[in-house]
This record gives C-alpha cells, sequence and structure tokens, in this order.
C-alpha cells in the first residue's frame, strides 16, 4: 500500500469556498483555483461523473469528480480527501467544486453509521462522541456555539479589567460548596487530597493578595448524581471583585448574559424548553422570601414547614434541617416558575457559609442565584471579609453537619487566617458554563453540551 500524504497544505474551509459557487451561474465555472478538504458522506454516479459530498467543521460541499480531468475515483464513504479545482454550479444548481486532483488522505476502516439519517442511537453518541461530530452537523455547531461562548466570556472580562488564573485542582482541604468530593491518595506526601468541589476560596485568597479583580475558568468535581443538568466533572466560571458588593454582582451578570448570547447568537432570544427567553438586561429581582411567604412557606419553625410540604404533596425527610426545607421548598414551588431570567436574592444565613449578612435582617446574606427557564445558572455573594465571622459561620455549619446535613461546609483554618490580614469588600460569582451551553444550543440535557460526558461503563468493558 502507498504511504498517504501526512499534510494537505493551503487549505481554505468549505464555508468560505462554498459562497464563490453560489454566485456563478447554473451550469457555471471560474474564480481561483480552491483546496479543500474533508470527510466524505455521500457518493452518487452519473455516466462519467462522480459526485461525492465532502464536510468539514464549516459545513459541506459537493465535488464534481470526471474521470478525464482527475482520473478514477477509488474512494469510499467515510474517506478522508483533499480536493483542487475550481468553484462551480451544477445545471440543477448545486454550488460545487470541479475537481482537477483528488487526494486520498485517510482511509476508513469500518463502516460508518447511516450517512443520509447521521447517527441518532443516543447512547453510540455519548459513548463515541467522534462519530457524533463526524455525522451531525448539529452536533459540530453545538460545540461550536460552546466555544465561542467561552471566548466571549473571557474577551468581555479582560476587557473589565479581570486577571485569568489557575488554581489547584487537587486540593489538601475541599470547601467552597456543598458537595460530596473525590479523594485521592498522594503517594509522595502520603496524605489524602480532594479534586476540587469549587476555586472560590483559593480566588479568594489572591483578593487578600491585592489582584483585586481574578475569574477562573475550569473543572470542578462533585461525586454525586448523575442527571440532565449534573455530571460529576463540570466547567465553572468564577469571579470575584474586589471593592463591589452583589447589587453590582448582579449587574455585571446581566450585562455579560446580554453580550454573549448577542455575541454567539446575534440576539438575546433563545429558545428553551420549548419557550422563548430573552437575556437581554434588566433581568427581574425577586427576594426570596418575598417569593416562599407568596407560596405560603416562608416559616422559621422546621416541624412546621415540614408538615406545610407534606400537604401540598412534597416529601420532605425527617432528617433535614431548617435550611434543606427551604431548599426543598425553593426546588419545588419557586424555581420552576422562574422562565425569564430572574435574580433571586436575600437568602438564609443557614444556606450561605460564605455570604456578608444584609444590614437590615441579620438572618438573611447578601446572596443571590440566578435561573432561566427554571435552570439555575449560578449563584453569588456579597463575600464575608472579616476572619471572625467566617469562623463563626463555619462553626454553624459544623453544627449544621451534626445535625445531619452531611454536605455542610466543613471549615478551613487556613482561609480564616487569610482573611485576618484584611480582605477588601468583594462580590463574587459562579456561573455553570454547561449549563449556559444548554441555554444557548437549546439543549436540554448537559450531556449534548459535554464532548465527553460521564457514563456508566457499558457491558465488558
Amino acid at each position: 500500500m502507498s504511504k498517504l500524504p501526512k499534510r494537505f497544505p493551503d487549505r481554505t474551509e468549505i464555508a468560505a469556498v462554498r459562497p464563490q459557487a453560489e454566485l456563478l451561474d447554473a451550469g457555471g465555472e471560474g474564480g481561483q483555483e480552491q483546496r479543500i478538504a474533508g470527510r466524505v458522506l455521500a457518493r452518487r454516479a452519473h455516466g462519467k461523473l462522480t459526485f461525492l459530498d465532502i464536510v468539514d467543521r464549516s459545513g459541506r460541499m459537493q465535488l464534481l469528480c470526471s474521470a478525464s480531468r482527475c482520473g478514477p475515483v477509488d474512494i469510499d464513504l467515510g474517506d478522508v480527501v483533499g480536493a483542487v479545482g475550481f468553484p462551480a454550479r451544477t445545471r440543477r444548481g448545486e454550488p460545487s467544486l470541479a475537481v482537477e486532483q483528488l487526494v486520498l488522505l485517510a482511509k476508513i476502516d469500518q463502516p460508518l453509521p447511516d450517512t443520509f439519517h447521521g447517527l441518532t442511537d443516543v447512547e453510540t453518541r455519548y459513548r463515541k462522541r467522534y462519530l457524533d461530530l463526524a455525522m451531525n452537523e448539529q452536533t459540530r455547531a453545538d460545540f461550536i456555539i460552546r466555544s465561542r461562548m467561552v471566548s466571549a466570556i473571557r474577551s468581555w472580562l479582560d476587557e473589565r479589567g479581570f486577571i485569568e488564573v489557575e488554581t489547584p485542582v487537587l486540593q489538601p482541604r475541599y470547601g467552597g460548596a456543598f458537595a460530596q468530593p473525590f479523594v485521592t491518595c498522594h503517594n509522595e506526601l502520603e496524605a489524602d487530597f480532594y479534586l476540587r468541589i469549587a476555586t472560590e476560596l483559593y480566588l479568594k485568597r489572591l483578593i487578600v493578595g491585592g489582584l483585586e479583580k481574578v475569574y477562573e475558568i475550569g473543572k470542578d468535581f462533585r461525586n454525586e448524581g448523575v442527571s440532565y443538568k449534573h455530571q460529576p466533572e463540570f466547567t465553572m466560571l468564577e469571579w470575584y471583585e474586589a471593592y463591589a458588593d452583589y447589587r453590582d454582582t448582579m449587574d455585571r451578570i446581566e450585562q455579560l448574559g446580554e453580550h454573549v448570547a448577542t455575541a454567539v447568537l446575534g440576539t438575546t432570544e433563545v429558545k428553551f424548553r420549548g419557550q422563548v427567553v430573552d437575556l437581554k438586561a434588566p433581568w427581574r429581582r425577586l427576594r426570596l422570601p418575598d417569593a416562599l411567604a407568596a407560596q405560603g412557606l416562608w416559616i422559621h419553625d422546621p416541624q412546621e414547614l415540614r408538615a406545610r410540604l407534606d400537604e401540598r404533596g412534597v416529601a420532605a425527610p425527617h432528617d433535614y434541617t431548617w435550611p434543606q426545607l427551604v431548599d426543598h421548598a425553593l426546588s419545588a414551588f419557586i424555581e420552576p416558575e422562574l422562565t425569564q431570567p430572574t435574580i433571586l436574592y436575600d437568602y438564609p444565613v443557614e444556606l450561605s457559609p460564605f455570604a456578608r449578612r444584609t444590614d437590615d435582617d441579620p438572618r438573611l446574606v447578601e446572596r443571590f442565584e440566578y435561573f432561566v427557564a427554571g435552570l439555575e445558572l449560578g449563584n453569588a455573594f456579597t463575600e464575608i471579609n472579616t476572619a471572625a465571622e467566617q469562623a463563626e459561620r463555619f462553626a454553624m455549619q459544623q453544627a449544621e453537619r451534626e445535625a445531619g446535613h452531611a454536605l455542610a461546609e466543613e471549615g478551613d483554618p487556613d482561609y480564616v487566617e487569610a482573611l485576618s490580614y484584611g480582605m477588601a469588600p468583594t462580590g463574587g460569582i459562579g456561573l455553570g458554563i454547561d449549563r449556559l451551553a444548554m441555554l444557548l444550543t437549546g439543549r436540554e440535557t448537559i450531556r449534548d453540551v459535554v464532548l465527553f460526558p460521564a457514563l456508566r461503563q457499558s457491558p465488558g468493558v
């Protein structure tokens, strides 16, 4: 077997060549010589002509292959080819490339799935994402949207003076969220380490150090269930801004949401779960106590709240603490109704170990979560910036653990020490990158916007 070429230089994407062919009259050919390449996903013969459809990440284009012009066409479906030729348009008006030279670049050894309907089996799409991408134009488009979304976020933050940083993924102590960690062992140090559940506590150490505006886009890991909106490995944006509070952060997230949608989609209106939602700022703002009170559920006695939930058909485990019951009520009665972008703010202190108390009610903290079509996209605070208050809040969380809330924050003495050196007033936020990608692509499961989602092992693996 002859060796295949190791490169195909000076290639132009199909999306740039196809418009040149579209400008020609039916049956016409002309313009400059072009070089395109991609995978063959259709083949048709008509007399001495062979028609091939090739696909690259930018689009699809037909090749007109005449034996008298480019030689015999010994190509199978799924092969990767390079084509040199001139823009053309068939008599039926199909934009094409009239091929002068056809080069086999990679030979397929296994047959592709149905090249007409694409890869439709959901399980195979997730387990063999390479086939999903090769066969399905919509899948390629979705992941290009995700990539452009992340680029738009980075540029927006950079333009506003934020500095992108990296914090440890392996941590000697986990914190920053209510979550179960993955545990691993460092052989050399003879100690357990944890895959981070959040970047929060390290990023705020940088605020103490004077970097003032920092952000990180990275992987977090939580050893918990898998659902349409949860994966054990997921991507988060967190940013922290000195000299700002949660209302400043509300303004910023509204502006970022509008900017990203416009930059990626050209509009602030997106269709998600059969509803059209508009990300244009400003967004609706709703106090959490007011939302629960309207449902008759802003009740501070845990037994009474549990009874009220039971009356309304929402089972509440008897070992749930009051903050867990509040969170249960929010999930059942409030969040599903938040269709248009909504900021839900002023949370109970027991649910928020890092948020500063409000000025007018010490039972509440300056925290918000934000939702679109019932989907929570993220969480934000005015941060606690005194060591004494943070130590007190960690002690409160420890009491929650002892009362049965296994995921309550364990505490971090080194972080408390960092605060003892003084941290400027700070606003901080987390944004779920995967969930935002779901929203912008209209996908209803997180597995559709994660290239390689976590799955149960298939039999025999």
